[in-house]
């Protein structure tokens, strides 16, 4: 994966974004069972401290705090959540621009927002491509949230988005 690709993932962000744009307040912030963070908030921060964990902090060691505390997360809004995927991106970036020939090789370190963690081993890739997969599988849960609210969301698969 390049910048080239993971640009396509944040335009199918964008998208997403536009589709909470247009949702009431109250229907971003309500909870619908079933889902395991509980809103559309709620679901988009989660994806972002994936990122922030697994790229800012274990990667690149920039963060021992990368998750949201909760009482934190009532308070946000739409700009607020778009700032901590703002965050992510600059990670992504930064694993691009001092990573990109070690992009194989393994990273044996505990997780350092875990006290006491065990030694874990992954490569950047991987753990890039984890905290890829791991937004879109719950973009489609947002998608299915908003159709239980009674809005249409768009299209928002990588194919759809423009080079």
């Amino acid at each position: 994966m390049q910048q080239v690709e993971y640009g396509w993932v944040k335009k199918s962000r964008e998208i997403i974004f536009s589709l909470c744009a247009e949702l009431k307040p109250e229907d971003f912030t309500r909870k619908i069972e079933g889902f395991g963070s509980g809103s559309i908030r709620n679901t988009l921060v989660h994806s972002a401290n994936c990122y922030n964990a697994w790229i800012g902090s274990y990667v690149l060691l920039e963060t021992k705090e990368p998750l949201t505390p909760k009482e934190e997360m009532k308070h946000m809004g739409l700009e607020e959540v778009k700032a901590s995927f703002k965050l992510a991106d600059s990670y992504v970036d930064q694993v691009f621009e001092t990573l990109s020939e070690q992009m194989d090789r393994p990273i044996v370190r505990p997780i350092p927002w875990r006290e006491g963690s065990e030694e874990i081993s992954d490569t950047p890739r991987k753990l890039l491509m984890h905290t890829i997969t791991h937004e879109f599988h719950h973009k489609g849960q947002i998608a299915a949230m908003a159709r239980m609210m009674g809005y249409e969301p768009p299209n928002s698969d990588v194919l759809g988005v423009e080079d």
